[in-house]
């Protein structure tokens, strides 16, 4: 009955493993920023879910389940605030020279969801995403496993923020895969948390806030609940973003549910999540290809497993960087 232990969950694994996926990332070389894009050529059901109360977001009122189309060809993640957007343009470009498209009469309409994250902390703020760098990433697309860390959407984030820029750490974007009795589910989630991020196994702390003197980790939860102040924050200045993809048999209604999910798994690996200063966007793909489902109790278990997954392969593939004079140190550099 598929994989049971633990430990083998744990082995990683890639969305790339969903048959019908292909995963390219675009990384700025003049700043920490860039964007990623996950493409499905032959379309794929798709669902969202927004939980974060400070989203930057495109076309996510097409996949409510009681709009028409139930199918999209990409969906885009990306740093740049909501200047990023403008990759999803060159998405579609690319998309449509390779005559991937909703079939509209005239033209093949290619539909592209997109989420995108803060990261204008990190040197200079006029270097973002464009439609040049959504092109990009689509060239590099594959259906091999994608880099991790500090690339694509995951370039310029930076995770534990509750008390200030100048004591959180370096986020960044993974990937995990799942599988039972031949369904697979995936997940690429780009962590620009607010919040610390939390081994689910352990509940210890991996990565986030640091104490004031910089060198070890404060544990916000807990450093909240018994009265720590929060520096203000800007608004919107923090978000995880991701997908989940599945090869199984799905409803738009059932990718909706998918996406909300998957949420538990954010829930499980970032504390505090979904905050107001937070644009937490999930999407939710399924591409078919294995020709079955196994029931959504197991998919939406599935889902979540793989997004807490993700956030941690995210935050443990990260490289410390610094920036003028912004130092985010990674896991485990403390």
């Amino acid at each position: 009955m598929g994989t049971t232990s633990n430990s083998s969950l744990r082995s990683a694994g890639s969305i790339t493993d969903v048959a019908g996926i292909e995963v390219g990332h675009f990384t700025d070389t003049r700043r920490p920023t860039g964007c990623s894009v996950v493409i499905v050529r032959d379309a794929a059901v798709a669902g969202v879910d927004v939980r974060g109360a400070a989203p930057g977001t495109r076309e996510t009122d097409l996949l409510s389940p009681t709009n028409l189309v139930d199918r999209v060809h990409a969906v885009l993640l990306a740093g740049g605030s909501a200047w990023g957007l403008d990759a999803a343009g060159g998405v579609m470009r690319w998309l449509e020279a390779q005559g991937v498209g909703m079939e509209v009469g005239l033209a093949k309409l290619p539909l592209v969801p997109a989420a995108v994250l803060f990261d204008l902390f990190l040197g200079d703020s006029t270097i973002r995403p464009d439609a040049a760098a959504g092109y990009a990433a689509c060239e590099a697309a594959s259906v091999h496993a994608p880099a991790q860390g500090c690339v694509g959407a995951g370039a310029g984030a930076a995770i534990g923020k509750v008390f200030g820029i100048d004591r959180a750490m370096k986020g960044g974007i993974g990937t995990a895969s799942v599988t039972v009795d031949g369904v697979t589910v995936g997940a690429l989630v780009a962590c620009n948390a607010l919040g610390d991020v939390i081994d689910p196994d352990t509940g210890r702390v991996i990565a986030g806030s640091r104490t004031p003197d910089g060198k070890s980790l404060f544990d916000t939860r807990r450093s909240l609940l018994r009265g720590e102040e929060p520096k203000p924050l800007i608004t919107g200045t923090n978000t995880t973003i991701g997908v989940v993809a599945t090869d199984a048999v799905i409803t738009k209604a059932q990718a909706t549910r998918l996406a909300t999910m998957s949420h538990d798994g954010l829930a499980r690996s970032i504390n505090p999540v979904h905050t107001m200063s937070d644009g937490d966007t999930m999407f939710a793909l399924g591409t078919g290809r294995s020709g079955k489902s196994l029931g959504m109790m197991t998919l939406g278990t599935m889902a979540a497993e793989v997004t807490a997954m993700a956030v941690v392969c995210a935050i443990r593939a990260a490289r410390s960087v610094t920036v003028g004079g912004l130092y985010l140190p990674a896991a485990g550099a403390l």
